[in-house]
């Protein structure tokens, strides 16, 4: 693999959670808090990886852990995948929110295989729909100029980003690997979904 093609993780943990009412990266879904829990996940793909949080939340983080702190003045994950890019600029960008509760190694492993380096982005869909799911994606080092000046005209919204943008494609084995879980009755659903030993 060359240095230009390297793919760092990110797992986004930086959100407000406001809907949740609970810090989503810290809720134990699988024993432990789901932000180490993706963080262990993404390692086999990924040569570093590192949790996106937002200034404040730094004393916050596992010591075991890599971060790196928001550096734009911006809402919404767009930001963490933005700084990601500008600090490490020839790294490609696996990233996975940690509101995606259902995401296995085979989600991240045809993430990985079916890249695109040509493209600015790879990024899964739910079948049957063009709708790409830019928090399970990898964002190319040459997505950081064109979403930069997409912020810039004041849009934030990655999935806007994405939909007018080259990007691949591709589409899990099962919906559910792209279930976001942002709320408390989503929570409850995952939660017994788990515990009856059915998680894909």
């Amino acid at each position: 693999m060359q240095p230009d093609q390297e793919i760092f993780g990110l797992v986004l943990s930086g959100g407000q959670s406001s809907r949740m009412g609970q810090d989503k990266g810290l809720i134990p879904y699988h024993g432990i808090s789901q932000r180490q829990h993706l963080y262990q996940l993404l390692q086999p793909f990924c040569s570093k990886v590192y949790l996106s949080v937002r200034p404040g939340q730094e004393n916050q983080v596992e010591p075991d852990l890599n971060y790196l702190v928001d550096t734009h003045d911006l809402r919404g994950p767009i930001n963490g995948i933005l700084s990601a890019l500008r600090q490490h600029p020839t790294a490609a960008w696996l990233v996975v929110a940690c509101d995606l509760p259902l995401v296995t190694p085979n989600t991240l492993d045809k993430l990985v295989i079916e890249r695109d380096t040509s493209k600015v982005a790879t990024a899964y869909a739910q079948n049957g729909s063009d709708l790409p799911e830019p928090l399970l994606a990898i964002w190319e080092p040459q997505a950081y100029e064109p979403a930069l000046a997409f912020t810039q005209t004041g849009k934030t919204c990655p999935r806007k980003f994405l939909l007018n943008t080259n990007i691949k494609l591709i589409h899990p084995a099962d919906d559910e690997e792209l279930y976001n879980a942002n709320s408390p009755e989503e929570y409850a659903y995952i939660t017994q979904k788990l515990r009856h030993g059915q998680p894909l």
